[in-house]
């Protein structure tokens, strides 16, 4: 009666951990969670970063018509914004990680002040393209 105790107990013992098996199961289910994860983690990075670039650049796009109105010229550059207090700095380009935008330049037949032409628009110098298909020079 004894012997019959001791052997339920010992068999206890024995089957308190995980098999190797089980722990490579677990683990190559985890691995395969995280690798269906990383690339749409990686793809709603993206979209943040295209949604930031629309928002800076109509942003950017905004404050040179305002400028534009308010001075009857156009900037010569973007820093004349800042100076002017039309912005706090210029926005980085998301996309690049500087602020190097691409500066478009007006006509100097359609200027406002026809001595004087500048900034007409901005765009980005990424030579990327968008989730959307178009590169992010055309946004």
């Amino acid at each position: 009666m004894r012997r019959e105790l001791l052997i339920p107990n010992t068999r206890r013992r024995l089957r308190r951990g995980f098999t190797f098996v089980e722990l490579m199961v677990v683990i190559t289910i985890i691995v395969i969670l995280i690798s269906m994860a990383i690339p749409i983690y990686q793809k709603s990075i993206t979209r943040a970063k295209e949604s930031v670039l629309k928002t800076n650049l109509t942003t950017l796009r905004q404050v040179i018509d305002n400028y534009s109105y308010d001075k009857e010229k156009a900037p010569q550059t973007l820093q004349d914004l800042v100076t002017d207090g039309y912005l706090r700095a210029v926005p980085v380009d998301p996309m690049t990680g500087q602020a190097d935008w691409q500066i478009v330049m007006e006509d100097a037949s359609q200027s406002v002040n026809q001595s004087q032409p500048g900034i007409f628009d901005v765009k980005s110098t990424s030579e990327k393209t968008g989730t959307d298909g178009k590169p992010y020079s055309t946004y």
